[in-house]
């Protein structure tokens, strides 16, 4: 009976104010790895776990000329922020680069037993923080990119053991409840992935995302 009703008040705690429960969940992962980053770097890392919050972020859907939607690889989207033509190639490779992040820490698991191993998310993901350190036009900003490039499996544990003492419970399971909700917008599949501390669209919102 406590045990559920501390998952429940944790529950409360994220939904009512997810950024102060994050920024607690990132201090107790940091102290448990004995990592002491600059505050930007823990606001960061604050900032991409209520990012996260949306399991759609975890996409980037791309169109082809035939108009099918398709999800971009991790290996396209590097190519794309490489490439100095496209506009937008920081913007790609920061997502690039706290998608694997994220991906890294709260799927650690499912990686293991895929032919996609967490080196190479970890290599993707250090290559691209280290492009944006390059590019970085401010030097505060850029050491906080050069600092995850270079210890990027060190704040992996950190996610990871935020993932393990969490109520935001992410791994492949919830992706499939998440892509059944969009296509259904079953009520049920809702309340599940309300339960296990990600929020989906409200019916008024899936109805309009359908429409666009």
């Amino acid at each position: 009976m406590g045990v559920k009703q501390t998952v429940e008040e944790d529950s409360s705690d994220l939904f009512l104010n997810p950024r102060q429960y994050f920024a607690e969940m990132v201090e107790a992962g940091l102290s448990r790895k004995q990592l002491r980053p600059p505050s930007m770097a823990q606001d960061y890392l604050v900032n991409l776990l209520e990012h996260y919050l949306d399991a759609r972020n975890l996409f980037d859907e791309e169109v082809t000329e035939s108009g099918q939607r398709k999800n971009a690889t991790l290996a396209e989207m590097y190519l794309r922020g490489l490439d100095p033509s496209v506009p937008d190639r920081l913007e790609v490779l920061k997502r690039l680069a706290d998608r694997t992040l994220y991906i890294s820490g709260f799927f650690g698991d499912s990686l293991s037993r895929s032919l996609v191993d967490i080196d190479y998310y970890a290599g993707l993901g250090g290559a691209a923080y280290r492009n944006l350190a390059g590019s970085a036009r401010q030097n505060q900003v850029g050491s906080v990119y050069m600092l995850f490039a270079d210890r990027f499996l060190d704040f992996v544990d950190v996610l990871t053991y935020i993932s393990h003492h969490s109520c935001v419970k992410s791994d492949e399971g919830i992706l499939r409840l998440y892509d059944r909700y969009l296509k259904t917008g079953s009520e049920m599949v809702r309340e599940q992935l309300v339960q296990a501390g990600v929020v989906p669209l409200t019916k008024d919102q899936l109805k309009s995302s359908r429409q666009d």
